[in-house]
């Protein structure tokens, strides 16, 4: 019986009365739609990284003061801000919700750029305010919550 069984029960019993194709697809979109809107898939995450090589920008939003961001603290204890010595393709530029702005980048238009914040929220809204700036090529990462999509992009 379906009912009540963990989401991992039912990838095993799809898996083992349905082809492995129906199974992967249901898989996916479980998946999918646990992300929010506008972040990008492992897959294209890690063919985005492997085609900017070191070209590669990611701009992480998080606000590290929790009276403006109480949420970013979960994700800043799981990956800190960057530095020079960490994540050294990474720049710290905060998405400000109330103002709707950022600083920008200074880095060419069609930089490939990566954003992301603790999830994929205001990851989001960085990616439209860059494209809006005239960005080109941008995606959104999620970030440290959405731990497959990290698993491609976190430690540069």
């Amino acid at each position: 019986m379906i009912l009540g069984a963990t989401r991992r029960s039912v990838l095993a019993a799809v898996g083992r009365s349905s082809s492995s194709t129906t199974s992967r697809i249901f898989h996916t979109s479980t998946i999918m739609s646990e992300r929010k809107a506008g972040v990008a898939s492992p897959e294209e995450l890690k063919a985005f990284v492997a085609s900017a090589g070191s070209r590669l920008v990611v701009v992480d939003t998080r606000n590290p003061d929790a009276s403006v961001e109480p949420g970013d603290q979960k994700s800043l204890a799981v990956a800190g801000l960057p530095s020079d010595s960490y994540r050294s393709q990474a720049r710290h530029l905060i998405y400000d919700r109330k103002t709707k702005t950022m600083p920008l980048p200074e880095v060419a238009k069609d930089t490939p750029i990566i954003t992301h914040c603790g999830g994929g929220g205001r990851g989001q809204k960085a990616k439209e305010y860059l494209e809006a700036n005239g960005f080109t090529n941008v995606l959104n990462g999620g970030g440290p919550k959405e731990t497959d999509c990290w698993a491609e992009f976190g430690d540069k």
